[in-house]
């Protein structure tokens, strides 16, 4: 268990549980793209329509004529469907005017409705003669089957959604060479199949399937080029006039284990997705390659509109119901569609989603996506920002210039979403982890540090180390002196005692929290504090001093407040009197105890000086003491008092204490700049061996200490003095004197 809570910590340290998730949902998107749903197809074509509404196709020629059954066609010539003797009339027309070739975005399912022979059945009180006549002349069907032989038309078929009648194999269908895998398999399917009446089929040139299924949304992106229907592979309508046009008798179709490649006829290969759909470049909608059914027929249109171009018939009339939806245009009519496949494809300004394009979208996402889980936690919020928005820009200028310049769909929006995914999930679990280390920051030092540094911490967790670190610390120990005397006075009331000590203790933390302290441990009555951990503070010394001076001010206003209340009630009244001890040295500071529990706190030399001058109070007579480095930092700020040159066990060379024995103005007084100078010149004769000028210093610095401040600092010397004057110290004595005690 411990070698596994070991392991667990340095993964998360080393590698991170916010990088492991993002790692398995990369994994999970990856299989995402695998499986392509509708919605993440819906958006890449959508992204591909944006791209053609930028730039849609730009017609340079105009290879295709549509003559149209317009509403102003049927206004004269009566409502469709017209006798397919004046549709025959429209194929002589063309055919004289030089039309390449002639197709029909419609289908002639059934016999003419005014065949001859239907007339002669149906017509009333007609003589058997006149019907015999009747019968005789070509039927509409005929008439129009020769006007089909004499040009190149190429008829339209629909595939059905059902099977309505058997599929006759007498009648001709267009060649398929295959390369590579069985197509069929990928191709769009329609169960069923209608077809023309046979002798329109028989005289025809071509034969191709009209049917365009449009997106989910409703949108025409992509043409089928080869289509199954009722079981057979038959070319689309435009395909079929790309062969007829190029005297091709064969379509070869290029497939491989990915889908469909491209289908081909002679001197032309138009590349196709998967399933052997065209992506068609789309230009607006353009009414000048438009020409009146009516004019045709009347003989009206000029020669130029129709020689030498490629003839669609079909419909743009409401009531037909033919009208289509493009990513450019929201409305054209469906024979357009149509057009603009055969003048992309003649003019090789054709779009293609190549089989390729999935493993560069797969790759991109995977690496980007690696990228983003490395690089990411390691950036700063402004990074972050800029790092994202040229991740963005590169995938979607990537996929732009592809398209504009190599007109290549790769879609950038799969990529996007994963990288984007992947980069919000960092982004939300570096949230998630900042709020838990915040809250735990919070928790952790919410008895030890003031709330300002509590939320400065948590605003900035960097500033925190808790696995241990080296820095120079003022440490301070505070003791309450007597207190077992006190103590004893509640021998009888130990709830008393108690809420004693949360009062005094509750002002002394507060002044220590107020100057950036962090509170150690409380023992007893006793307090350890220390400061510039785990907050940096470059002014440790001084918040320290003022932070001690402050703790004897608070405790003056508690020892008025208790001594008040005693009088009150008539009890005995004992002051509360604090000793002081501050450092300043190289400490260790950080979590320490056992696995299961630790306390952040901190170690060291000078943390047992402080601690022993803290002791050492009492004896000088002030109840502030600090080292020299605490008194040399703040001497300008404090009165500082030197007291002593001390020998402390376990210390080669010895320490200077000072007294604080008060703030800035206390300094300046001239009662304490005169017993300040008097204590140099006894501290210099002492550390001289001239005892009786010590001792002289001493008398005089009694006549001038009014209160008595210094009165338990001049016996201490003047015992010392006595001592020595009987027996004198050791030749190598250098004025120190041994600290043995706390």
């Amino acid at each position: 268990m411990k070698r596994f809570r070991i392991l667990r910590r340095w993964f998360g340290r080393k590698i991170g549980y916010s990088r492991l998730f993002c790692a398995g949902l990369l994994i999970a998107l990856a299989a995402l793209r695998i499986a392509d749903p509708a919605a993440l197809e819906e958006i890449r074509v959508r992204t591909f329509d944006t791209f053609q509404v930028l730039d849609p196709r730009v017609k340079t020629v105009k290879p295709v004529v549509v003559v149209d059954i317009d509403e102003r066609s049927l206004a004269k010539l009566g409502q469709w469907p017209w006798p397919r003797s004046r549709i025959a009339d429209m194929i002589i027309n063309l055919t004289r005017l030089g039309a390449v070739v002639i197709a029909f975005d419609m289908v002639f399912p059934e016999p003419d409705r005014l065949n001859t022979d239907a007339l002669a059945d149906s017509i009333r009180y007609l003589d058997e003669p006149t019907r015999a006549k009747l019968r005789a002349l070509p039927s509409n069907d005929q008439i129009f089957a020769d006007a089909i032989k004499r040009s190149r038309v190429v008829l339209g078929q629909s595939g059905l959604s059902e099977v309505l009648r058997e599929f006759d194999k007498s009648l001709p269908v267009t060649g398929l060479a295959m390369l590579g895998e069985e197509p069929q398999q990928f191709m769009v399917t329609f169960p069923g199949l209608l077809r023309n009446v046979h002798v329109l089929e028989e005289a025809a040139a071509g034969r191709g399937l009209f049917s365009i299924k449009a997106e989910r949304d409703g949108i025409v992106r992509r043409v089928p080029m080869l289509m199954q229907a009722q079981g057979a592979t038959l070319p689309s309508l435009s395909f079929e006039i790309l062969r007829v046009v190029t005297s091709t008798r064969t379509i070869l179709v290029k497939s491989e284990k990915s889908g469909i490649k491209s289908v081909a006829v002679s001197g032309l290969v138009v590349p196709t997705d998967r399933n052997g759909q065209l992506w068609v470049h789309f230009a607006h909608h353009d009414p000048s390659i438009y020409v009146s059914a009516a004019d045709v027929l009347d003989e009206t249109v000029p020669p130029s509109m129709i020689k030498g171009k490629l003839v669609l018939i079909g419909t743009s009339a409401t009531g037909l119901n033919d009208i289509k939806t493009t990513p450019v245009d929201p409305a054209i009519p469906g024979v357009e569609v149509h057009a603009q496949v055969l003048e992309s494809a003649l003019t090789h300004s054709l779009l293609t989603q190549p089989n390729y394009g999935i493993v560069i979208e797969f790759c991109a996402a995977i690496l980007l996506g690696i990228f983003v889980i490395i690089f990411v936690p390691l950036f700063g919020p402004i990074t972050l920002g800029t790092v994202g928005v040229l991740l963005a820009s590169l995938l979607i200028g990537v996929s732009w210039y592809f398209y504009t310049q190599h007109r290549l769909l790769i879609d950038f929006t799969y990529p996007l979403i994963s990288t984007a995914a992947i980069y919000l999930t960092l982004i939300f679990t570096s949230f998630v982890r900042e709020q838990a280390q915040r809250r735990q920051i919070r928790s952790a030092f919410g008895q030890y540090l003031s709330p300002a540094l509590i939320e400065q911490l948590a605003q900035s967790p960097e500033k925190l180390v808790l696995g241990g670190e080296e820095r120079e610390m003022t440490i301070m120990f505070s003791d309450v002196r007597g207190f077992t005397t006190i103590s004893e006075s509640f021998k009888n009331d130990p709830q008393g005692l108690t809420t004693l000590m949360n009062r005094f203790l509750t002002p002394l933390t507060n002044a220590i929290l107020d100057r950036r302290g962090t509170i150690d441990k409380y023992m007893g009555d006793a307090i350890m504090a220390f400061w510039n951990a785990p907050v940096e503070d470059r002014e440790h010394q001084l918040h320290a001093c003022e932070a001690a001076l402050d703790m004897l001010d608070r405790i003056d206003v508690l020892n008025s407040e208790r001594a008040i209340e005693a009088k009150e009630s008539g009890q005995t009244f004992i002051p509360i009197k604090i000793g002081v001890g501050l450092n300043t040295g190289t400490c260790v500071v950080g979590n320490m105890g056992s696995d299961l529990r630790f306390d952040y706190s901190v170690l060291g030399d000078s943390v047992n000086l402080a601690s022993r001058l803290e002791g050492q109070s009492k004896e000088y007579g002030f109840p502030i003491i600090v080292g020299s480095k605490t008194a040399l930092a703040v001497k300008d700020k404090f009165a500082i008092l030197e007291l002593d040159f001390i020998m402390v066990k376990g210390k080669k060379e010895p320490e200077v204490i000072y007294a604080i024995a008060g703030r800035e103005d206390t300094a300046h007084s001239g009662r304490f700049q005169r017993l300040r100078n008097l204590t140099i010149e006894m501290l210099a004769c002492y550390r001289s061996r001239d005892w009786d000028g010590a001792l002289a210093a001493i008398e005089r610095g009694r006549q001038s200490d009014e209160g008595g401040a210094l009165e338990l600092l001049y016996n201490l010397y003047e015992a010392r003095i006595r001592g020595y004057q009987s027996k004198p110290p050791p030749p190598d004595w250098n004025g120190a004197f041994a600290l043995t005690t706390k």
